[in-house]
């Protein structure tokens, strides 16, 4: 939370009584704008066992056994921002401070917890970079509106990717080392729990790390931090689960220092708004503190939060059209019900121990350690389902393989069928009447195959696998907090992570089968040499097998200088990353020390430095700016170019060293604060350098394969070197035009471009040598994919004295711009792969236009919400509503380039068609949706 948001009026009244002199603290606490008095604020002296309630006319007092010297004050309230205040306490004397103020907490509504659902701040969709939840503690206007209007439209605040800002818990970072990104599903369903956040943002120093260029979020599960009382709360939507109820109970701080807080909560539901997407989850949360005495806590917490979820898939233009954009190919009918061949499930329970020091009324010390352990698991049918043979003269053969179960698979649409059999329109009607009629996955023919192979002695054609990642990564940290004096404060922390990660295929289902053998089904190479011909069976792994080791450690350290007329501050930070790869398997296309036992060891030091000024024109008009340049390791996922079968790392290939990755930032902000207006006005540029990105896919039209007579195979595309620029300015405005009612504004501008042309090379089994390098490909300019460029947003709010409300807003979004496939871009788009020279009919202004990036249309939409509460004696019942898309507008929020046309002839032939059978894959937002919330809070 920001800190001493408004200026502190207090004077010392003083006096000596013939009675007796008494020490007291006394004030009151009102709304901003009306002073309308607030009522039952929870006054608590931090770090004391102290607090009180305000009256009715918002008054509070403390008359004995006050702690005297410099303190603060907490004020805590349901549905308010929690404000602290600095005073000084003097004996013999009473401290009166009338009129301090609250102001409503809209990140406190249910609706944005459920906007800012698993499925739209995870990997696997279009939404993989969606930083909102970065944002939901956000009081800034702009920032609430991206994470709460915007985050709908997968919006990324400045085009960035959430790897470049910070989550912690209790001052654990929370992102993985796998990819950068905070797994948000690891406390879903917790929002009773998690509400108690305090974010800095962009380059703004954090009082517990360094952090990136999009800031902090520190969730705060200090068991005496939460307020006396239960909730309990139900919520039904049509989102992303039909169902929700949660129920919380916090102890208040209790004779002998305890307190506690305990959570439970589950979601569920057949299918959100996309079809077959089930949602089963199960949250439960644990907090507990004793406070040794008034300056040793130790706190404990652990939250498990194990959940499942169906996933929706991409689409062509061509399906979406046959269907609707509800459709999901991952799904059939089996035994009477949706049964999804995508699931995501999630299980990584989450241990904590904090012991909070306070050295002094101005040091503090915290120390952190902390565990988490688990699975990550995401299934899908495997098809390449083989048996081995071997002939009398002894030759060994593999034969078998079933087609692809998907009913949107390509071969199976009509646009096929006009490409191929254009003199026979029948076959395309065919095609369509077939999808449109049923287009799901027929479960019970892969029975029906498997059953068949296991009555003739064979082995499954088709498996139900998962891909499964089960970490274990130990963290430890500590953090000091000094107010050196009253200008200068001191943040510093040291910190260390170990991660061990095992990564596997499972089978989960045979699928009626008996057995499935360990080998690739397309090429019959062998996934394991040390176990040739394996059969595996259920609960058994195959494919690949390997573990990832990483040690991290980083110190940081900065300064804040406050004055009358100028605020600045100067952070640094410097970490040491190590990785290695250990393989569990040796694989046949990499023999011995190439894929088996463990690796070279990787090592990279980062460093960061920032710094900034705020400059007080008057105290309505501030100047802010920030700069920060941060050198940072690759993640996991970006260091190895092909970590299920090889040791290899990005560059190895061609003969590069993989390097740092670069971050340059800088921003600059006007800021407007009066009683009525609030404004800021942000400019800001980025610019990231040295950045891998690592693509694995089926490409046709691929030169140098093994089989001459086919251009095609699975590929990993690797880029090497990658530079993007972020460029653009935000808007933020509110004015509190009537006690009642709030307008607002926000928008934001944005061009985000790949800055040069990186290094691209391929690593395939199916290439002669097992790699291809195309040198460069020309990415300068193209827009950088990840939901709009520039969005807009107008609204308001009206708050009834009678504690109902009611809001609307329209939100505008444009430039947002499909994915474009590097291999496109490169040399091997216009060499003929069969003699490596340039086609003779290559034209290119025809390919700058079969290149040109697809721009979606713009599109607008608008959010309703409402809701009332009542006071019955000391309960309160509350509800609130919202709709989503009100005018159902149908929009696409992403998508990419199949890369399946990889040179000029082929792209050209299939963009000639009205139907192209290798079109874009989209992702759509969601039609009009809803969300109820009722609550019970004693």
């Amino acid at each position: 939370m920001q800190k001493r948001l408004f200026i502190l009026f207090f004077g010392i009244l003083s006096g000596f009584s013939m009675f007796a002199q008494q020490t007291m603290v006394t004030g009151s606490v009102k709304q901003p704008i009306s002073l309308e008095p607030i009522p039952d604020v929870t006054v608590t002296i931090e770090e004391t066992n102290q607090s009180t309630l305000t009256n009715e006319l918002g008054v509070f007092t403390f008359s004995s056994n006050l702690p005297l010297g410099e303190q603060v004050l907490r004020l805590t309230k349901d549905g308010y921002v929690i404000q602290r205040y600095p005073i000084i306490v003097n004996e013999g004397e009473t401290l009166t401070i009338d009129d301090m103020v609250m102001e409503k907490d809209l990140s406190g509504n249910d609706l944005f917890t459920i906007q800012l659902s698993d499925d739209e701040l995870n990997d696997d969709t279009s939404g993989a970079d969606n930083i909102s939840g970065l944002l939901s503690s956000s009081q800034d206007i702009f920032q609430r509106t991206a994470a709460f209007e915007f985050s709908s439209s997968f919006f990324r605040v400045r085009g960035l990717d959430s790897d470049n800002g910070s989550v912690l818990v209790n001052g654990i970072e929370m992102n993985k080392l796998y990819n950068g990104r905070p797994q948000w599903s690891n406390w879903g369903g917790l929002n009773d729990v998690v509400r108690n956040q305090e974010l800095t943002s962009g380059l703004t120093p954090s009082a517990y790390n360094f952090g990136g260029i999009l800031g902090t979020t520190n969730i705060n599960t200090r068991a005496s931090s939460y307020r006396e009382g239960g909730r309990v709360t139900y919520s039904s939507s049509n989102r992303s689960y039909r169902n929700r109820l949660m129920a919380s109970y916090a102890s208040g701080l209790l004779e002998g220092g305890w307190s506690y807080v305990i959570m439970a909560g589950r979601r569920w539901g057949d299918e959100g708004y996309q079809d077959a997407t089930l949602y089963d989850s199960n949250s439960f949360f644990a907090s507990v503190e004793k406070q040794l005495n008034d300056k040793h806590s130790l706190n404990f917490t652990s939250i498990y939060a194990p959940n499942r979820r169906g996933k929706s898939s991409p689409n062509t233009q061509e399906v979406y059209d046959l269907k609707d954009i509800r459709y999901n190919e991952y799904w059939g009918m089996h035994n009477g019900e949706k049964r999804n061949s995508r699931i995501k499930e999630v299980e990584e329970p989450i241990l904590m121990l904090n012991h909070y020091w306070t050295i002094s009324p101005r040091t503090t010390l915290n120390t952190n350690i902390g565990y988490q352990f688990g699975k990550l698991g995401n299934s899908r049918i495997d098809y390449n389902g083989v048996d081995r043979f071997v002939s009398p003269e002894g030759v060994e053969s593999f034969e078998g393989g079933g087609a692809n179960p998907s009913a949107a698979y390509y071969q199976f649409l009509p646009s096929y069928m006009i490409r191929n059999f254009p003199d026979n329109p029948e076959f395309a009607y065919g095609a369509q009447q077939e999808f449109q009629n049923d287009g799901q996955i027929d479960w019970d023919e892969m029975y029906r195959r498997n059953i068949s192979n296991a009555s003739r002695g064979l082995n499954s054609t088709y498996v139900l696998y998962e891909d499964r990642v089960d970490d274990k990564q130990l963290t430890f940290n500590t953090i000091l907090n000094s107010e050196i004096n009253e200008n200068i404060i001191l943040n510093a922390s040291l910190n260390y992570k170990r991660l061990k990660s095992e990564n596997f295929a499972e089978v989960i289902d045979l699928l009626g089968g008996t057995g499935v053998l360990n080998v690739d089904g397309f090429d019959g190479v062998q996934y394991d040499l040390r176990n040739p011909n394996q059969i595996v069976g259920e609960g058994d792994k195959f494919k690949y097998n390997y573990n990832l080791f990483a040690d991290v450690i980083s110190g940081y350290a900065s300064a804040l200088f406050k004055y009358n007329k100028i605020d600045f501050y100067v952070s640094g930070n410097v970490s040491s990353t190590k990785y290695q790869r250990e393989g569990l398997y040796e694989t046949e296309n990499f023999p011995g020390e190439r894929s088996y036992g463990k690796g070279k060891k990787l090592s990279f030091t980062g460093f960061g430095a920032k710094a900034g000024l705020t400059y007080k024109i008057t105290g309505k008009h501030l100047l802010d700016v920030n700069a920060g340049y941060i050198q940072k390791a690759p993640t996991l996922r970006n260091t190895y170019s092909n970590s299920r079968e090889n040791h290899d790392v990005v560059g190895d290939a061609i003969g590069e060293d993989i390097t740092e990755e670069k971050v340059t930032a800088i921003d600059a902000s006007y800021i407007f604060r009066s009683p009525i207006i609030k404004a800021k006005l942000t400019g800001f540029y980025a610019k990231s350098e040295d950045a891998n990105e690592i693509s694995f896919f089926f490409a046709d039209g691929i030169g140098q394969t093994i089989d001459q007579n086919n251009d095609s195979g699975f590929i990993q595309e690797v880029l090497q070197g990658v530079d993007k620029r972020h460029i653009g300015a935000e808007l933020g405005v509110e004015a509190q035009v009537t006690p009642t009612i709030k307008l607002k504004a926000a928008g934001s501008y944005g061009q985000y471009t790949y800055d040069n042309n990186p290094n691209l090379y391929i690593t395939s089994n199916d290439v002669i040598g097992g790699f291809q390098d195309f040198g460069t490909t020309n990415l300068k300019d193209y827009k950088v994919a990840g939901g709009p460029q520039k969005a807009y947003s107008v609204g308001f709010e009206y708050r009834d004295p009678d504690y109902w409300w009611f809001g609307a807003t329209a939100n505008f979004f444009d430039d947002t711009y499909v994915d474009v496939g590097p291999l496109n871009r490169s040399s091997n788009f216009y060499t003929n792969p069969v003699d490596g020279q340039i086609f003779n009919d290559y034209n290119e202004a025809e390919a700058r236009e079969l290149l040109k990036q697809e721009e979606f249309d713009s599109y607008m939409v608008v959010n309703l919400i409402g809701g009332k509460s009542w006071k019955i004696d000391n309960y309160y019942i509350g509800f609130f509503a919202s709709v989503g898309n009100l005018f159902n507008e149908t929009y696409k929020t992403g998508g990419f380039e199949q890369g399946r046309n990889a040179n000029f002839r082929q792209l050209k032939e299939d963009k000639s068609l009205d139907t192209p059978v290798f079109g874009s894959k989209y992702w759509y937002g969601r039609g009009t949706n809803y969300f109820l919330n009722v609550y019970f809070r004693f």
